[in-house]
């Protein structure tokens, strides 16, 4: 199905909350970013050390290596900063996706919300196995599969460039 072709089969609505999902998950993502690299003290080390359940053995070994840290804060601080610009701008939203998503599966890996003491009495914030990341991991899957960035963002010049 082409891109003109795809456009048709949404309708008005369809597009504008599409679109406007994607913007907002985009601002989200660029302000997380944009905290972060303000924030001169912010380290990963501290959710690293945290992290819970079956991978956190593969956590722990990262933060206890400086060079590691560093290089996580980096990808954290400029991957959500660099995911936000593109999915707000609509420039490469595919990638911006996938590589939002990735991110957001080593969140979940690290602290995945499972049953523990905490929710034996659940209250507001404790979550079983559905918390806001996965969440946020669907709407970017759904997002992936109803493409908005060639009906409203640059790769809709991208598409019309690279056909010529």
């Amino acid at each position: 199905m082409s891109n003109k072709q795809m456009n048709k089969s949404y309708t008005n609505i369809q597009t504008f909350l599409l679109v406007t999902l994607r913007i907002l998950l985009g601002w989200y993502f660029l302000y997380e970013g944009i905290v972060k690299i303000a924030n001169p003290d912010w380290s990963s080390f501290g959710y690293l050390m945290d992290s819970q359940g079956a991978f956190a053995g593969i956590f722990h070994a990262m933060a206890a290596k400086t060079n590691v840290v560093a290089v996580v804060d980096m990808l954290n601080k400029w991957g959500l900063t660099l995911i936000g610009l593109g999915l707000i701008l609509g420039f490469l939203t595919q990638y911006a996706l996938f590589f939002g998503m990735l991110l957001l599966i080593m969140y979940y890996c690290s602290h995945p919300p499972l049953a523990s003491v905490a929710y034996l009495m659940p209250q507001e914030g404790s979550y079983l196995w559905v918390n806001k990341t996965l969440l946020e991991i669907l709407t970017m899957a759904v997002l992936m599969v109803f493409p908005t960035g060639h009906i409203a963002g640059f790769d809709r010049f991208i598409t019309k460039w690279t056909k010529k």
